[in-house]
């Protein structure tokens, strides 16, 4: 019991440290005169996935590389499974910014990759492992769609309508002239450490009580826990009408993870690639890939049967992960 209070605690500090982080950086980018509009673009799409970045860190300085490898593909499956469910069952998603229509397929690459470079038994006959190598690949991956977006963002900024969502509604409301927005940072960046500490400790802990794989906590209480912020950011944003936010939220968090939590975790400690860990990544690609048809070829529309087949996907793969 002890372990998974500790493990509560420790999921609450690090989302309240990704809050604190998000507000006080936003607040310097403004004082600086960054408008809302690139503040909402980047740092608040970063925050919401520094509690992940924090714990696959935290997870290969402990040598907790099972935790680490789980919470990064957990956090993308439950992101594309059970956050976006959820918030097209709220509301039906129709897609119009070109943005998200580049973002979808990108996704796609990026976890089409992960699936090849844990192929290594199978195609080399050597140890499934996420390497240096392989996290220099990923984070050039990321770079070139960091560059990308950049032009984008310049020839689409008037036309594209998740531009036009986040310059009508910021995510985050900021003053410039606040007073504690250093503060914020250092306190959001302690609570970040904190929480990732006795987040990874207690995961592990809760794994040699129950006699379970650390990748079981890592995919299930500890993606799930921290992909809260995802979970109401883009439930808000499909109360709100605004559908490009609720899918950019979630694409943009997946491609995080794979861009850079992960590859920036292995440059630190190679990370093996768990048992059953290739079906997790298999799957992920699975649920990015039902989206390119809808999105590219079809009315890029997600209706709530979609929502609903998207929540009995994540709850039946939840279950047979678990009792096998």
């Amino acid at each position: 019991m002890l372990s998974f209070a500790g493990l509560i605690v420790g999921i609450v500090a690090l989302i309240g440290g990704g809050t604190l982080l998000v507000r006080g950086a936003s607040e310097i980018a403004t004082s600086f005169g960054v408008s809302p509009l690139i503040v909402g673009l980047t740092v608040v799409g970063f925050g919401t996935s520094a509690p992940e970045l924090i714990i696959n860190v935290v997870g290969a300085l402990r040598g907790e590389t099972e935790i680490a490898f789980g919470n990064v593909v957990g956090s993308n499956i439950s992101n594309l499974a059970l956050v976006l469910g959820a918030a097209v069952v709220i509301a039906p998603i129709r897609i119009q910014g070109q943005l998200v229509r580049r973002e979808v397929p990108l996704l796609l690459l990026a976890t089409t990759i992960m699936v090849v470079m844990s192929l290594d038994q199978q195609l080399e006959g050597l140890p499934a492992m996420i390497g240096r190598s392989e996290g220099v690949i990923l984070l050039s991956l990321f770079c070139i769609f960091a560059y990308v977006n950049v032009l984008d963002f310049v020839e689409t900024r008037h036309s594209d309508q998740l531009i036009a969502d986040i310059a009508h509604n910021p995510l985050i409301q900021t003053d410039s002239h606040s007073r504690f927005r250093w503060l914020f940072v250092i306190g959001g960046l302690g609570l970040l450490l904190f929480g990732g500490e006795i987040t990874v400790r207690n995961g592990a802990a809760i794994a040699d009580s129950f006699g379970v794989s650390p990748t079981i906590v890592g995919l299930f209480l500890v993606a799930v826990g921290t992909s809260m912020p995802e979970l109401v950011t883009s439930i808000v944003a499909a109360i709100r009408g605004e559908a490009d936010l609720a899918l950019g939220n979630v694409v943009g968090s997946n491609i995080f993870n794979s861009l850079i939590v992960l590859p920036a975790s292995s440059l630190i400690s190679q990370i093996p690639v768990p048992s059953g860990g290739v079906g997790d990544l298999l799957l992920s690609l699975f649920l990015t890939a039902i989206l390119v048809p809808i999105f590219i070829f079809g009315d890029a529309r997600l209706g709530r049967n979609i929502g609903v087949f998207l929540l009995l996907a994540y709850f039946g793969y939840a279950y047979i992960r678990i009792s096998t």
